[in-house]
């Protein structure tokens, strides 16, 4: 195939794709985006805790790809793995320069086949998954949000974090009982103030 064209069906590889990125292929590129944008913004969302990063985050990764094509190595790994491993290290970046800023909790539009008590506890148990989610050290969110969140194996997780899966387990086994911990506190503080109040 040319270095300027791009088969539009579904069976050109993404490997494919970044190698004609690597050649200058906007089109190629657009591709990418159009099969990997939504996941990389879903992820940047969980590991930021701040709905208004995402689309940062995935647009910056994007940025990367466009620019680091060359550099990637079909041979070590899958382009989703790569680009994993770009939004989670831009998301590290992003959480690292404003560790202090309050977590943004995304309101969401009642369904008119939801109860608006069923709405609330729904509502409730997102904001605090997000906040156990968000007292994790970096290296446990990203396991959760790649294992749980975007669906990977933990072959695949380990190979986004550069490290071997039994660590990775161990990233996810450490993650989660700090998790079950703080809904525990979080539950135990809510009957508490209930009793009082």
């Amino acid at each position: 195939m040319a270095a300027g064209l791009v088969m539009d069906d579904v069976s050109t590889s993404d490997e494919a794709l970044v190698a004609q990125v690597a050649g200058g292929n906007q089109r190629a590129l657009r591709l990418l985006m159009d099969r990997h944008m939504a996941r990389a913004i879903r992820l940047a969302d969980r590991m930021t805790g701040s709905t208004s990063h995402g689309d940062e985050i995935g647009q910056e990764a994007f940025v990367r790809v466009w620019h680091h094509a060359g550099r990637f190595d079909p041979g070590r790994a899958r382009f989703s793995t790569w680009l994993y491993q770009i939004v989670v290290n831009l998301a590290l970046d992003r959480r690292r320069r404003r560790q202090h800023a309050p977590l943004d909790f995304a309101q969401h539009v009642a369904s008119t086949e939801e109860s608006g008590e069923d709405r609330l506890l729904r509502d409730e148990r997102e904001r605090l998954a997000a906040a156990a989610l968000a007292t994790l050290p970096d290296r446990q969110r990203a396991a959760i949000a790649l294992f749980y969140h975007e669906g990977l194996s933990g072959r695949e997780g380990a190979a986004v974090l550069d490290v071997s899966e039994k660590s990775f387990e161990s990233l996810l086994s450490r993650g989660r009982a700090a998790c079950r911990q703080f809904v525990a506190e979080h539950t135990r503080a809510l009957e508490k103030k209930n009793e009082q109040g």
